[in-house]
């Protein structure tokens, strides 16, 4: 029996080594290329964004205009509406699929460390209560990121904008 069960564990390890046939083939040439890599390398800073709208930018840049619905050889341009719960990017596409401009709103996401330090050091002792993470993009103007927070004291409360490094406007 033992004979007959080392045999049997000979034959199983040493099939699966004779069964692999390498076959090499040569593959026609792929060029990728992402079509709106300028819109995302605009909204690049020095601190990452919070996860929520780095995800929902990252599906903005990688919608697929001309495999949509929406799409039709007529129009030159074409607005289109992203949604989730934390908020929202209203973005413009030329016919060829590039993002020409965009409108976002996210509401409660977590302020990068220099918009936190800036609160800190002209606002001791004060909470932030809620905060809207405003951005708008164009294709030629750059990108406009600014921040309103309301700060809450005990029954006080404040209202203050600062744009993504930390300055007041």
């Amino acid at each position: 029996m033992k004979k007959l069960l080392l045999c049997l564990l000979c034959v199983g390890l040493t099939s699966p080594m004779l069964a692999q046939v390498i076959k090499t083939e040569e593959l026609s040439e792929v060029v990728v290329y992402a079509t709106n890599y300028k819109y995302l390398n605009s909204l690049a800073s020095e601190e990452p964004a919070s996860i929520p709208v780095k995800m929902l930018q990252r599906k903005v840049a990688a919608f697929n205009l001309e495999n949509s619905d929406y799409y039709q050889d007529d129009y030159d341009y074409y607005q289109i509406s992203f949604y989730i719960p934390d908020g929202k990017i209203l973005a413009a596409y030329n016919a060829d699929g590039k993002i020409t401009r965009t409108i976002e709103k996210f509401k409660n996401v977590k302020l990068p460390e220099s918009v936190s330090n800036a609160l800190l050091d002209r606002f001791p002792g004060w909470i932030v209560s809620e905060d809207i993470y405003l951005v708008r993009y164009h294709e030629t103007k750059g990108v406009d990121q600014t921040y309103k927070v309301t700060l809450k004291n005990g029954d006080q409360t404040l209202k203050v904008k600062l744009d993504d490094k930390g300055n007041f406007l």
